[in-house]
């Protein structure tokens, strides 16, 4: 499944307010702009400063694990949701690896254990010519305020 058709299927529940996506080059002088959202998000969501912090490694973590498996020329999608004491991030790229982020890494274990839930999956799309779609999902809850 192409990234633009994944787009297509987005609910429409899903589509209000609480969802911000962004495009760029699947390169790594421009995963700065994906912390910068993910900062913003959080802290406008009423985060503490570590999980702010935690949440901006963990994207990039999960972005720079999806930048070196991306297929030249290919474009890094970033989904993020905010709602319900919590923030989720689907980031994908297309791929020419039919296999997704090794999860017996020392990235990988740093990933999951900046976020309270992280997956990730990989998909056929037969319309890119033998391409894949990689994508990780994580999720942080807000911590309780005391």
């Amino acid at each position: 499944m192409s990234v633009e058709r994944e787009l297509a299927h987005v609910e429409p529940e899903t589509a209000a307010a609480n969802l911000v996506e962004v495009r760029i080059a699947a390169e790594p002088a421009q995963l700065a702009v994906m912390r910068a959202v993910v900062g913003d998000l959080a802290m406008r969501a009423d985060y503490d400063v570590d999980s702010i912090a935690d949440l901006r490694l963990a994207v990039d973590e999960a972005c720079s694990s999806l930048v070196r498996l991306a297929a030249p020329e290919a474009t890094l999608v970033c989904r993020f949701r905010t709602g319900d004491d919590r923030l989720s991030v689907t980031a994908e790229v297309l791929s020419d690896d039919a296999f997704g982020p090794r999860k017996d890494t020392f990235s990988w274990r740093v990933l999951s254990a900046l976020a309270d839930v992280v997956s990730t999956s990989v998909e056929s799309d037969a319309a890119t010519n033998g391409s894949h779609l990689v994508r990780i999902e994580l999720t942080k809850g807000r911590t309780a305020h005391v």
